[in-house]
């Protein structure tokens, strides 16, 4: 199969930009180079004098950092090379090249390897180009300068193949929902981003004024696990940006202080929404008590408050939210079998050894909890909450990460809360805190029965504990993100203390005799 043959069996999408002047084509340059890296093959098309080397020379100025750097067209030399930006830059001329083989001689796979690789008149180099790429056509307007246009206007035809399809898809969403918004020529800054795949970038105006860009494509399915379905569906994660739309408008419907979504676009996953800023609810020496006791306040009155399990999430289109069953909270248990006791605890289990964990684990679930329901945002703690001085009463806690809300207990945000992974918090504070949540549903139910909620928060806690060892063990192993094993000493001490409740005191014993670590350290 030939070059073009191959490109037609491959995913496109296609994003036409017009080009009026030069002050467009450096535009369009901006955008590609928020696309492109190491490893990535841009293809350049056009008749001569299309404009192919002027948007080259726009694109490497913009990668390298250097507006004033001399770009020559490569045409007589064939290949120039430039460093200085996010990988070394070879720019490629094709058009002296007689046969795609001659590229063998020059030393073509050598000097590109890595390297972020433009090339002019690209049909000329046959195989040796990979079918993943990002081809910018280029064409004269025919009626320009002649009334159809201004002088020297030209079109381009972008069109990503392959691996680049998606890639392009979402900046030409980005740049869709951007455009028709005073934000479109506001400064982009990426964001530190979570453990997820999504992306952040805040956009800042000349006059301060900021919003977020969340990126957040489809999940794609893993293989199936179980009943034929991936670990996704059983753990009932998002699969895509509907969620957190329902989730963010039940929250401000009821006013707590979700950020206000300006505008989305579902088959790509942008989202442009308001900043509710990043000054956190702990402070230098850790938590910070009054902002903790308003968090737990937060969660009080969302636990009173009658809430739907179906949400809108435009004119046309509603969002059921899933329950968090017992398969879910045991397929999450089970990352600690499958990542932490190999990787971290170096503990070799027996088949036997494992069908006893997750039959013990089932079992005190399936008793331990009541059917008590509400919405679980299931990542409601420290880096997700953002503090709101300006704001009253729970409104003061900003929530931005609830893309996975479920249907489940509400002991399981408290404890999120209050076992915060990333920041120790006292057992004293913790007591504290508890007893401030639990005044508070007193106050809206007399009949909350704290018993019954304290066996559930010591059950969701070791469950959330037992999840979270695995979680950041496959983050080091799979994802090589070593940082997350810093927390792994303070989740095990609060699982150890989470099984001293009677009701775990199988499992305890599970536990103490096939990973003793977790007690050592918690001693």
């Amino acid at each position: 199969m030939g070059a073009e043959a191959e490109l037609a069996t491959r995913p496109e999408t296609v994003w036409l930009r017009r080009l009026t002047d030069e002050a467009a084509t450096q535009a369009l340059a901006v955008d590609i180079a928020e696309l492109v890296g190491a490893g990535d093959l841009i293809t350049l098309s056009g008749d001569l004098g299309a404009g192919k080397t002027t948007f080259a020379r726009a694109l490497i100025r913009r990668l390298t950092g250097e507006p004033n750097l001399e770009v020559p067209s490569p045409t007589f030399l064939l290949m120039q090379i430039y460093d200085g930006g996010p990988a070394p830059i070879v720019h490629a001329d094709f058009y002296r090249i007689e046969r795609p083989d001659d590229l063998v001689e020059l030393g073509w796979d050598e000097a590109t390897d890595g390297a972020l690789v433009l090339v002019e008149w690209p049909d000329r180099g046959g195989r040796h180009l990979g079918p993943d790429r990002l081809d910018i056509k280029f064409t004269l307007d025919p009626a320009s300068g002649e009334g159809g246009g201004p002088a020297g206007s030209r079109t381009a035809t972008v069109t990503g193949f392959g691996a680049f399809a998606a890639r392009l898809a979402r900046a030409k969403a980005v740049q869709d929902i951007l455009e028709p918004t005073s934000w479109r020529d506001a400064q982009r800054h990426f964001m530190q981003g979570d453990a997820s795949t999504r992306s952040f970038e805040r956009l800042v105006k000349d006059d301060g004024s900021s919003a977020v860009l969340m990126i957040a494509p489809q999940r794609p399915d893993g293989p199936p696990i179980r009943y034929g379905k991936p670990y996704s569906a059983i753990a009932r994660l998002a699969e895509d940006i509907r969620p957190f739309i329902a989730v963010d408008k039940g929250l401000r419907s009821h006013g707590f202080s979700a950020p206000e979504i300006y505008a989305f676009d579902l088959s790509t996953g942008v989202i442009l929404m308001e900043d509710l800023g990043s000054e956190p609810i702990v402070n230098d020496a850790g938590v910070d008590i009054e902002r903790y006791a308003s968090a737990a306040s937060a969660l009080a009155r969302l636990h009173a408050t009658a809430l739907p399990d179906v949400l809108p999430i435009g004119d046309d289109e509603t969002y059921r939210i899933p329950t968090y069953d017992l398969d879910a909270l045991s397929i999450e248990v089970e990352l600690l079998l499958d990542w932490y006791a190999p990787h971290c605890a170096r503990a070799q289990l027996s088949s036997g050894a494992k069908a006893t964990f997750v039959n013990l684990w089932r079992r005190t679930l399936t008793e331990g909890l009541t059917t008590d329901s509400t919405w679980t945002l299931r990542d409601y703690h420290s880096p997700n909450l953002i503090w709101l001085p300006r704001r009253e009463g729970v409104a003061q806690v900003g929530m931005v990460d609830f893309q996975d809300c479920v249907l489940g207990h509400p002991a399981y945000d408290v404890v999120s809360l209050l076992q915060d992974a990333r920041v120790d918090v006292p057992d004293v504070a913790e007591l504290k805190l508890l007893s401030h949540y639990a005044r508070l549903r007193r106050e809206a139910d007399a009949g909350f029965d704290m018993g019954d909620f304290a066996r559930a928060y010591a059950i969701l806690g070791a469950q959330r504990a037992t999840k979270i060892l695995g979680i950041f063990t496959r983050l080091n192993v799979r994802d090589h993100k070593p940082h997350y094993l810093a927390h792994i000493p303070r989740v095990e001490k609060y699982l150890a203390k989470d099984m001293n409740h009677p009701v775990l005191a199988e499992l305890k014993i599970w536990y103490e005799t096939n990973l003793p670590r977790i007690f050592e350290i918690a001693a």
